[in-house]
């Protein structure tokens, strides 16, 4: 006589003869099992896993089988156990990580030379100084003191659309300088 090594392997082979020590478990199955199955495919993208998930959660209403009281309720029964069984099985998932030799390093861009990040604000400075005082105002406003339209046409006592023409104006100039030219 050998002892099973593990309680669930008892269980197992305890539901496998289930047609012989339940027959209305097997008749269960067989009545209500496409149906159980559907619900399974809804909770999984692979088939496969979905007769896995309804095997499993089928196994645990038989070891449970002579605790349900109400037998007109097994689908409501196993449908939780399906649900409970998928998300035992979320919880439970790997994420794989894989060790190599090497890290990845993300490549980065080699950091700008202040020196000429120097260059190009000077020569951008230079060029806001050439426009019309008004222009350069709005401009100064707008874009080196990050107001709105609408707080630069207050400061400036004019319209929002007297700005956002005049902004443009300005920025069309500043297109145009031959000094910006790598800027572009």
């Amino acid at each position: 006589m050998t002892t099973p090594v593990c309680t669930g392997a008892s269980r197992v082979a305890a539901a496998s003869a289930g047609h012989r020590r339940y027959p209305s478990f097997s008749s269960y199955v067989r009545a209500r099992g496409p149906v159980l199955l559907r619900t399974a495919r809804s909770l999984t993208a692979n088939p496969s896993d979905a007769e896995d998930l309804l095997q499993t959660a089928l196994t645990k209403t038989y070891v449970a089988w002579e605790r349900i009281e109400d037998h007109r309720a097994l689908d409501g029964y196993v449908r939780r156990a399906l649900v409970n069984t998928r998300t035992s099985q979320w919880r439970k998932r790997k994420v794989d990580e894989f060790a190599c030799e090497e890290l990845p390093e993300r490549e980065s861009a080699p950091a700008p030379d202040p020196a000429e990040r120097q260059s190009l604000h000077d020569a951008m400075w230079r060029a806001v100084l050439k426009l019309p005082d008004r222009q350069r105002a709005m401009v100064v406003l707008r874009y080196y003191e990050d107001l709105s339209e609408t707080q630069t046409a207050e400061v400036m006592g004019v319209s929002v659309g007297t700005v956002k023409s005049a902004v443009s104006r300005a920025l069309g100039k500043l297109r145009e300088d031959p000094e910006l030219g790598p800027v572009r």
